[in-house]
């Protein structure tokens, strides 16, 4: 399965009032897993970028105005999403955006639309089912899943997208760099050996007589606590 986890930072909130994709990030699972492939690009807007958006993401309008034009990486971000189910947090958001670019595009990607090239798992409402009542933004899902985001001072698509995707392998319960005989962190591979059982003996520890009768104390409250007899004491009878 392949899912491809997918952030963008924008000049302003609305869409309809003509603000625009500045940084568009996306990182590639393929059955659950990271691959290492990315698709990653700062967009020159051709507009002005709101100071609010600006003290969240840091990006000028200095920076980008080198940077290509989204119609010019239209072609190539279709095809990479194309196919695959899109992870997004508060996916909306990002859609109304993405598809708004592809109208002002032309030729081969002119009516492309998000829903007509993928799937979209929303990964706020996932969070928020798992989790209601609670806040789910992005940094307290990092919080709760124990998920590293010290390096988040500012928001960024492609970091935010790399966080996004450690968040929802841990939130679904996945794993992502741990196989079952290799595992890679800090660039160095580690492989799991196994314990060679030759000549073991197992040392069995027999309980005194406090044990014991601690243990049976403790079955005795358990009884008394359930009603009848405690799953250790019908397995023994």
């Amino acid at each position: 399965m392949r899912q491809i986890v997918l952030d963008t930072e924008t000049t302003g909130l609305e869409p309809e009032q003509g603000h625009r994709i500045i940084e568009i990030g996306c990182v590639e699972l393929v059955n659950r897993r990271p691959t290492g492939n990315t698709f990653h690009y700062y967009l020159n807007p051709e507009r002005d970028i709101d100071p609010g958006a600006q003290e969240v993401h840091g990006i000028s309008a200095e920076f980008l105005a080198d940077k290509p034009r989204f119609v010019e990486i239209a072609s190539e971000l279709r095809d990479f999403l194309k196919g695959s189910e899109l992870l997004i947090h508060n996916a909306p958001f990002d859609i109304g955006f993405l598809d708004q670019e592809f109208t002002l595009t032309d030729g081969e990607t002119a009516g492309t639309t998000i829903a007509g090239l993928c799937g979209v798992l929303d990964t706020l409402v996932l969070a928020r089912e798992m989790h209601p009542g609670q806040r789910n933004s992005l940094d307290a899902l990092c919080r709760r899943h124990h998920v590293d985001n010290s390096g988040r001072e500012l928001h960024g698509a492609l970091l935010d997208a790399q966080i996004l995707a450690e968040v929802y392998l841990a939130m679904t319960g996945g794993q992502a760099a741990l196989s079952l005989d290799t595992e890679k962190r800090g660039g160095t591979r580690r492989v799991a050996s196994r314990l060679d059982r030759k000549g073991l003996v197992l040392k069995v520890v027999e309980p005194d007589a406090d044990e014991l009768a601690a243990h049976e104390a403790t079955l005795d409250r358990l009884d008394q606590a359930s009603g009848a007899p405690c799953v250790w004491r019908r397995l023994e009878s």
